[in-house]
């Protein structure tokens, strides 16, 4: 029973327990980790519960039961995404979706199964009135601060009118949650010339320059890192093959460094003395210090993580959700797709 109206309006987030490689243990304590360093939202685990409780009694956590929400079933990362809602509907993806739908919960995470999660945002919470093609979206460090790339994998065949949501429901996301008050949009092409690109891409620059987001034009791929724009919109067949190709650099610079430091007894020196700098720049490119990714489109907030992620990843996941609720973002990228809806 609410006791006020602060109360009513309390955030609601529900956790897949299940979800991702470690769990119930990684999924368990980041979520009650998230609470505990900010209480001012409702925690809602759902899974196995025996396996929650054993997760939190073993760790000497305090939880309240009544926040469990049973699921027997689990949906794995090796099942066919569309295909096990229907399948699995007694699954946690499912149920936790279901909260979302039913008002029950204001957001969900999950480190579970992407293309499940996507599925279940999409077919189950629905899609805000208006947006044909949800998005996920990625921050990636640059030159002068964030870059946040729109679609990197919800959609590989996006047509001019879904690239538009996504300059639309990116611009939104990067002003709010980083907040840069007039982000600069570019769509990523083979060149900066207005005449570049494909039939998708050109035709969505014509619409974007329609409408009032801070519109640069083409952007090439050396713009992402060099900051040229705050949001760079693309198919997500683009988008995934260069988000996934960003995420091995990181190992592959650490790979270099451990290469070099044992050649030599001098090299390992040379590397210890710089070693807390050097992990305090590659922490930047740390997918577990961004949490999960924004499913932007849904009506609710929908976060996807990655299947290793760690506690602190998960932390991180559900502390974005929380902020993206008190933000009202739903009803700003609500309001700005109703705005531009006539645009084809």
């Amino acid at each position: 029973m609410y006791n006020s109206d602060s109360e009513k309006n309390r955030c609601r987030i529900v956790v897949d327990a299940m979800g991702g490689d470690f769990a119930p243990q990684n999924a368990v304590l980041g979520a009650i980790q998230a609470q505990q360093q900010n209480n001012n939202f409702e925690l809602y685990l759902v899974g196995k519960k025996d396996a929650i409780k054993k997760v939190i009694e073993s760790n000497q956590l305090s939880f309240k039961d009544e926040n469990i929400f049973h699921a027997e079933e689990v949906i794995e990362m090796a099942d066919p995404p569309t295909a096990s809602l229907k399948l699995k509907p007694k699954s946690s993806i499912v149920l936790g979706a279901q909260m979302v739908k039913e008002k029950k919960a204001d957001a969900f995470v999950s480190a579970g199964n992407t293309g499940a999660m996507m599925a279940a945002s999409t077919l189950i919470i629905g899609r805000i009135p208006g947006v044909g093609r949800p998005t996920i979206g990625q921050a990636m460090p640059n030159q002068t601060g964030i870059s946040a790339l729109f679609d990197v994998g919800a959609s590989v065949d996006s047509k001019p009118r879904h690239l538009l949501e996504y300059a639309l429901m990116g611009t939104i996301f990067t002003r709010e949650m980083y907040g840069i008050e007039n982000p600069k949009v570019g769509i990523l092409s083979v060149g900066e010339e207005k005449e570049k690109g494909n039939e998708v891409s050109l035709a969505a620059a014509e619409l974007i320059r329609k409408t009032n987001l801070n519109f640069v034009g083409n952007v090439e791929g050396r713009d992402i890192l060099k900051g040229t724009v705050n949001v760079v919109v693309c198919d997500g067949f683009v988008g995934n093959i260069l988000i996934k190709f960003g995420e091995s650099v990181l190992d592959f610079l650490k790979f270099k460094f451990r290469d070099f430091a044992n050649k030599s007894i001098i090299n390992k020196l040379k590397i210890a003395l710089v070693r807390s700098s050097m992990r305090e720049i590659l922490k930047d490119f740390d997918y577990q210090e961004y949490g999960g990714v924004p499913l932007l489109g849904i009506n609710g907030i929908s976060i996807i993580g990655h299947g290793s992620s760690s506690p602190k990843a998960v932390k991180n996941m559900v502390l974005k959700a929380y902020e993206m609720h008190e933000k009202k973002l739903v009803s700003k990228i609500e309001n700005s797709i109703k705005q531009y809806s006539n645009l084809n």
